[in-house]
């Protein structure tokens, strides 16, 4: 007799399905046994281009998800001809108030850390270059606008005494960094290191890791051994907004929706009820005006291109031979140099730039504007008003008043001194009032 087995027993399910809900890693992903640390982890970010408050948000943002994802160190790939000096001055206090282990990592082959970028390398707790790269030219002159020889003066000694301060700060070459601010000198990587102003080269971030892995770095709250290698990566990608936004930044693209926002509007105020160039006006400008404040803008340059733009104005409505003109352009090319107070090239409009928008200007108000003017100014030939001075035929005698054929059209007529007109009389619209036309006979 066969022994009875019933169904089969659900225990190995009821094991397996607890196992999982446990949250108990099965396979592919094996869980550290007692004493074994898990893998570091890595938060890693990129900035490449002009150092400016967009530049701050984003290296807030990676700061803070290093700081909530408890990482082991922040690796901040940079390359940059440098930027605003107010911008790069937050983003140093957020360096050195770190609790999270910071390396700025000069990448890749080509890239550069120029003027503001110098101080923001060596305010790192770690600082490495790949091979390829430059770092240097931390000039005063690129950190304020124009001055005077005694503002240069302070401006120099404050931007090398900030170098030096960071440099002493993190162990680096203070020499260098005053250099750096007073003399602008650069180094290539393999320099930047034999003169201690970087740590270490790496050619990528791999080898980057696994160099600065075990060093010891000073943070806020004390030494601190880096754990690297062979980390785990979490990448914190530039926002958005955060690109538009840099992007709007840009002095160049400011410059253009400013101009492009001042023809619009003047388009639509020359041709009321055209509508699309007024919106497009306003929105340009509102552009601009948000890009302005994230720009040194000088107001006496804005003056200026706000007076060429009188003055090429004025040209269309006077005659100055070209004088006026003349004028605009002179006062549109100083305004456009001197429109962002700064010396910084990254943080300025192009000389190409401001040469064509100079152009496209003079050629706008000369053709387009003054074309409009004109077709304002010419006498109207359609309706009542466009009837004066017009030529017409008396059909029938006008005593003083009867019909007259002009335009193809018959009208009521009256003679204008109520003197009789014979029929088949030319004669000449003097004015109109209301559906009666004034004429008075035309000597042959």
């Amino acid at each position: 007799m066969r022994p009875y087995r019933g169904r089969p027993r659900p225990y190995p399910a009821v094991v397996l399905t607890f196992l999982v809900l446990a949250g108990l890693p099965l396979a592919g992903h094996p869980a550290p046994v007692q004493g074994q640390e898990a893998s570091p982890l890595a938060v890693h970010g990129r900035w490449e281009g002009a150092i400016g408050p967009m530049t701050v948000s984003y290296f807030d943002r990676l700061l803070i998800a290093a700081n909530e994802l408890a990482a082991d160190v922040l690796v901040v790939e940079l390359d940059t001809p440098g930027g605003l000096d107010a911008s790069m001055r937050d983003i140093i206090k957020g360096l050195l108030a770190a609790e999270v282990p910071v390396a700025v990592y000069v990448h890749p082959g080509g890239a550069r850390s120029a003027s503001a970028g110098v101080f923001i390398t060596m305010a790192a707790h770690l600082a490495v270059m790949t091979p390829g790269t430059n770092i240097g030219a931390a000039s005063p002159v690129a950190l304020a606008g124009q001055m005077d020889s005694t503002m240069a003066a302070k401006v120099t000694n404050d931007a090398a005494a900030y170098a030096r301060s960071i440099a002493l700060r993190r162990g680096r070459n203070v020499a260098w960094a005053e250099e750096a601010v007073r003399k602008a000198v650069s180094a290539t990587a393999e320099e930047a290191v034999a003169l201690d102003i970087v740590d270490l080269l790496a050619d990528d971030l791999d080898d980057l890791l696994t160099k600065i892995d075990g060093r010891g770095i000073e943070l806020p709250s004390g030494p601190h051994t880096v754990r690297a290698a062979g980390a785990r990566l979490t990448e914190v990608p530039i926002s958005l907004r955060e690109r538009l936004l840099a992007l709007l930044a840009d002095p160049n693209i400011a410059y253009i929706f400013m101009l492009l926002g001042t023809y619009g509007l003047i388009f639509e105020l020359q041709n009321p009820g055209a509508i699309l160039p007024g919106v497009v006006g306003v929105i340009s400008l509102l552009i601009a005006f948000m890009s302005f404040q994230t720009l040194p803008v000088d107001y006496t340059g804005l003056a200026l291109i706000g007076l060429a733009i009188v003055l090429f104005i004025l040209e269309i409505k006077i005659t100055s031979y070209g004088l006026l003109s003349l004028g605009g352009v002179v006062a549109m090319v100083l305004g456009s140099l001197m429109l962002f107070d700064t010396m910084e090239p990254a943080m300025r409009v192009s000389i190409q730039v401001i040469v064509l928008m100079v152009v496209l200007t003079a050629l706008f108000f000369l053709f387009a504007v003054g074309l409009g003017l004109k077709a304002q100014q010419r006498r109207v030939t359609t309706g009542g008003e466009g009837l004066r001075g017009e030529l017409g035929t008396a059909r029938g005698r006008l005593g003083p008043e009867g019909t007259i054929h002009v335009h193809g059209e018959f009208w009521h007529a009256r003679s204008a001194d109520g003197t009789p007109i014979e029929d088949g009389t030319r004669v000449e619209v003097v004015r109109v009032e209301g559906l009666v036309v004034h004429v008075r006979p035309v000597q042959n």
